[in-house]
């Protein structure tokens, strides 16, 4: 108690650090929770100092290895993040480096490009260079990548293990300088009170259950002892003081006194010396020590001579403990006797030199200890080397070394300047494969291949679609220069045949004009009939040309839609009859009287449609044209036309045997089908100058087969092969007429079915008109339609819809109609008085019976006038009725306005005179009456046609064979009035003969205009422009502008109708 009180109170006066540890803790251990934070805390040599200054017992040591481990793993999740943000960073930088060399390759081929130094066929290549030149720089930047990757990696495993290795010897260390530090501090407390208290307060006794307990401040070391300085004249004193013989050591160079058992009675005493260091305290476990000289052995005799002269611990090289047979060292500390400064010179340390403490370490523990409180302890193998010499370094703990790779040394300082220690450290494996960096820098790669092959792919589809371009721009080059041989060839084509055709067809005209008999007449009819057909023939090609070349334009002049219907029927009149063919045309009254569009292809339109179905209709059938409001069959609930209402209504019971309610009495198909695949029917035109009308013409002819419906448009086709040789035709006409509805913004369709017949439907959009119009129209071609306005009639025809068509026409001169379906029922309408009855009757052929038929016309008034409508003149009926003394008139269909007025100005008593016929007097004669013409023609024949044409009416014409003749004739002045200029001519065209013309009349009118030419002598002319027209066989519409160009007024293709002439002088004639 007295010791530890002592010990206590010297403790507290030094100020050491450890001994104030362990007086602040005394007998309690500091907690799991203390011992955690300290560990955890960023300075490490703090860490050991304090973690050293509060040693634990080894039960404790898992605590802080646990500890440990909570720290390393903190520091491995922070390792971890740094090399993610580092691979990301990396990562970013190569795809920055690589889009910057993509520029630097990129700006210079823009550049060039922009200058148009890079030619088209080039940039393929061009853009494969830069390819290849980026796919090579993305191979390279993935191999950058991988060593820049592979370095990271490999400097944070050389940082890590350096941070372990240096981390190890920093403990180690620290550890050892603890331990070092409480042997220093006993060398103070023996120097304290063994030589500073007299009699000495400390005995071999009392030293030892110190050292003993108070074992677990050092439990590095193996034991510790105190040999006392005796010099040479002291020792027999000495040696009879104690009782014993200062022993030598076994031998010079047995370094291990402390660590080997030993009987110091079979020692020899020590040699005499200067002085002696025999052991006179020691602790318990190297009892056996006590009495031996320690500088009876050499190395110990130096350490004591370097401790003594230093004031500093010194340390023996290792060697071997016996009981562990680890290498271990021995911590030598001088013991003085005053209080020595820190200036102190190696004299005076020597000169207080009164002893020498002692201590033995096992290395091999002391390290093994420190590891075993790491969590990493197995990933690396230490080594702790004595290197005081470098050529024989002293492997004091640690296997023997084999190459794992990285290798790390740590120097250690024990506090002795003399000796050298040093700490390796090496991973126990060797490094894995670079994972990291294969995978990057391979997804760096194989990015950079895909994206090279999309980009050559891509290259590859661009310089194959630009081929594909440059294929299809010189193909277009060529069709285009194709379309223009075409043009031109049909061009001339057409002008080769339309001139000697021009001589035909006017020449036969002129032969028809002259006193010919009925044979011959036929004769000349029927040729000019034939050349005509070839002239539509070629006008059809034409048309096709004009439409697949886009040349084809549509007129906007107002013309009357039922007039021209008429005009249609008017055409095929002849052949329906022949063949008993029901044919007829319907308008309904929604329609307005006149609209703006082109009559001609309206009327092409049709002609085609009707012309296709008479073709395929047979005998006792129908052809039914109608022409209704694309708005009425939209709904039906709100159709206002009844007519159409009843067509609508016919089809059902179409299929079976009995008389349906058509036309003709057969069945028909059902013609909703024909429209139903519209997609613009359904849209209503909101426009209120617009109307949008629906055409339709139905027949009952033979239908088309299924598998021929598809390709009915297409053009030079038919249903089959036999078809053109069994009813004609070239398959042309349908393939126009849906390119002409297409112009007018319709839509064309058909539904037929074989045995049944085919409906033909197309939709037709037109400027509205005021129907004010109508009347000047219809006076001036029928002026004698007002004398019939008021009139009643009555129709007798038990066909609804063949009764309505008749309506249809009588109603179109202001009769009122009345309709029944048999004689019997016809005499219900007949009234009492004259006054109020029927003006005419008209009866169906097919509804006449001779029995009640002559019954009924016996009771008529002789007023009323009887009409017989019939295909063809029936030679029964008209002599049952002039048997009995009757008179009928017998009007022959298709029913037409012209036919219709024809026969009742001929019959029909208004009021009490008849009517006679009124013909409008030909204005021809009087407006070309004495003009003066110039016919320009190379072609003798078209000369004398044009001339005899011209001449008809009047006209005192002129006739040149050349362009350069007809510039002589119209230098002003001149006193024609008009010139016909045909184009092709040899030497000088009359393109250039008209631009010459127009040449000279604008330099005359600049003179009389400037006063240099007066008037007078311009035969009194202010302003001279002969209107010229083009006269010749091309029609096509690039010629026509050409016309219009170079100064010519007009356009008349050859063969020209002598109504052709006239329309085309009449723009610039006044009629006389």
């Amino acid at each position: 108690m007295v010791l530890h009180e002592l010990a206590s109170s010297f403790f507290e006066s030094d100020q050491t650090t450890t001994l104030k540890c362990t007086k602040q803790f005394g007998d309690e251990m500091p907690t799991k929770h203390d011992i955690t934070c300290v560990l955890g805390v960023p300075n490490h040599a703090q860490n050991v100092e304090m973690w050293g200054q509060c040693p634990v017992h080894d039960s404790k040591a898992p605590m802080a290895s646990s500890s440990s481990m909570l720290g390393d793993s903190s520091v491995s999740v922070l390792q971890k993040r740094v090399q993610s943000t580092t691979f990301v960073d990396l990562a970013r930088e190569h795809m920055l480096a690589l889009f910057i060399m993509a520029l630097c390759f990129l700006i210079p081929y823009l550049w060039m490009n922009r200058k148009g130094k890079v030619q088209k066929k080039e940039h393929g290549k061009w853009m494969k260079k830069l390819l290849l030149v980026l796919v090579l720089l993305g191979v390279i930047g993935s191999i950058w990548l991988y060593w820049v990757l592979n370095q990271g990696i490999k400097e944070r495993r050389e940082e890590t293990l350096a941070n372990m290795c240096d981390e190890r010897a920093r403990m180690l260390q620290d550890q050892f300088n603890v331990s070092m530090n409480h042997v220093h501090a006993l060398a103070i407390l023996v120097s304290t009170f063994y030589h500073g208290k007299q009699p000495p307060a400390i005995d071999q006794k009392t030293f030892g259950e110190y050292t003993d307990r108070t074992s677990f401040e050092r439990p590095l070391t193996s034991g510790v002892a105190y040999a006392l300085r005796v010099r040479h004249i002291e020792r027999e004193q000495f040696e009879r003081e104690h009782g014993w013989t200062i022993k030598k050591m076994e031998t010079e160079d047995q370094d291990q006194t402390l660590a080997q058992e030993c009987d110091p009675q079979n020692l020899e005493p020590s040699p005499i010396q200067d002085e002696y260091a025999p052991v006179i305290l020691s602790q318990e476990t190297v009892s056996h020590i006590v009495s031996i000289d320690m500088m009876s052995g050499k190395e110990d005799r130096e350490n004591i001579l370097r401790a003594r002269a230093s004031g500093k611990g010194v340390l023996t090289s290792p060697f071997k403990l016996l009981k562990s047979n680890h290498l271990g060292v021995v911590l030598t500390f001088a013991v003085y006797n005053t209080y020595l400064h820190q200036d102190a010179t190696p004299e005076q340390r020597i000169n207080a030199t009164v002893g020498y403490l002692g201590a033995s370490y096992d290395v091999p523990s002391l390290v093994e200890k420190l590891l075993h409180q790491l969590a990493s302890k197995q990933t690396i193998v230490v080594n702790v080397y004595d290197t005081t010499n470098i050529s024989a370094a002293i492997n004091m703990y640690g296997p023997e070394e084999t190459d794992t790779g990285l290798l790390h040394i740590s120097s250690l300082d024990f506090g002795d300047p003399a000796r050298k220690h040093e700490m390796r450290c090496r991973f126990k494996l060797r490094p894995s494969p670079p994972w990291m960096a294969i995978c990057a820098s391979g997804g760096a790669l194989i990015i950079t291949l895909l994206l090279g092959h999309i980009f050559n792919a891509a290259i590859n589809q661009i310089d194959s679609v630009e081929r594909d371009y440059r294929n299809m721009m010189e193909l277009k080059a060529r069709a285009e220069a194709a379309d223009v041989a075409k043009s031109q060839f049909l061009a001339t084509v057409s002008h080769e045949i339309r001139t000697p055709m021009n001589g035909v067809l006017g020449m036969l005209q002129m032969l028809m004009d002259t006193n010919l008999d009925a044979k011959q007449l036929d004769f000349a009819q029927t040729a000019h009939a034939s050349g005509k057909d070839l002239i539509k023939l070629i006008n059809e090609v034409l048309d096709q040309a004009k439409i697949e070349s886009g040349r084809l334009e549509l007129e906007a002049v107002p013309f009357e839609l039922r007039t021209i219907l008429d005009n249609v029927l008017s055409l095929f009149a002849t052949k329906s009859q022949e063949k008993g063919i029901e044919l007829a045309v319907y308008v309904s009254n929604q329609l307005p009287e006149v609209v703006v569009g082109d009559p001609g292809r309206f009327r092409q339109i049709i002609t085609n449609l009707v012309a296709n179905s008479l073709k395929f209709t047979h005998d006792r059938g129908h052809i039914f044209v109608s022409v209704h409001l694309a708005d009425e069959v939209l709904c039906e609930l709100d159709m206002k036309d009844d007519m159409l209402r009843k067509i609508l209504a016919s089809v059902h019971g179409s299929q079976s045997n009995v008389a349906c309610d058509t036309l003709s009495g057969l069945p028909v198909v059902d013609r909703k089908k024909s429209w139903e695949n519209f997609e613009n029917v359904k849209d209503s035109i909101n426009e209120s100058e617009k109307i949008k009308l629906l055409v339709t013409v139905e027949d009952t002819g033979v239908g088309i087969p299924i598998d021929a419906q598809s390709r009915i448009f297409m053009p030079f086709m038919q249903a089959d092969s036999s078809t053109s040789r069994t009813y004609g035709g070239t398959g042309i006409g349908l393939s126009i007429s849906k390119r002409l509805v297409g112009l007018m913004n319709g839509e064309i369709g058909f539904v037929s079915e074989p045995g049944t017949g085919s409906t033909f439907s197309f939709t037709a959009v037109f400027m509205r008109k005021e129907t004010s119009s109508l009347d000047t129209v219809l006076q001036q071609y029928h002026p004698a339609i007002a004398e019939f306005r008021g009139l009643r009639a009555l129709v007798i025809d038990w066909k609804n819809i063949r009764a309505e068509v008749t309506r249809y026409h009588l109603q179109r001169m202001g009769i009122s109609v009345e309709i029944t379906s048999n004689f019997d029922s016809a005499q219900s309408f007949l009234p009492e008085s004259d006054s109020t009855g029927f003006a005419m009757i008209l009866v169906d052929q097919e509804v006449w019976d001779k029995e009640t038929g002559l019954a009924f016309l016996r009771s008529l008034k002789s007023s009323t006038k009887v009409f017989l409508l019939a295909n063809s003149v029936s030679p029964t009926i008209q002599d049952e009725i002039k048997l009995a003394n009757l008179v009928a008139t017998v009007v022959t269909k298709p029913l037409r306005l012209s036919v219709l007025i024809s026969c009742f100005q001929e019959t029909v008593t208004v009021g009490n005179k008849r009517a006679v016929a009124r013909r409008k007097p030909s204005t021809l004669g009087t407006l070309l009456r004495d003009k003066r013409i110039l016919v320009v023609d190379d072609n003798i024949v078209n000369r004398r046609v044009a001339e005899g044409a011209l001449k008809k009416y009047g006209a005192i014409v002129t006739c040149v064979d050349s362009g350069k003749a007809a510039l002589e004739k119209l230098k002003p002045p001149h006193a024609f009035h008009a010139c016909f200029m045909d184009l092709q001519m040899p030497e000088m065209d009359g393109f250039e003969a008209t631009r010459q013309v127009r040449r000279v009349e604008s330099e005359v009118n600049e003179q009389i205009k400037s006063g240099e030419a007066s008037i007078e002598t311009s035969a009194n002319v202010s302003h001279w422009h002969t209107p010229i027209l083009a006269m010749t066989a091309d029609v096509i519409q690039a010629t026509d502008e050409e016309c219009m160009k170079c100064g010519m007024d007009g356009y008349v293709a050859k063969p020209f109708e002598e109504e052709q002439l006239y329309s085309a002088a009449a723009c610039f004639f006044e009629s006389g």
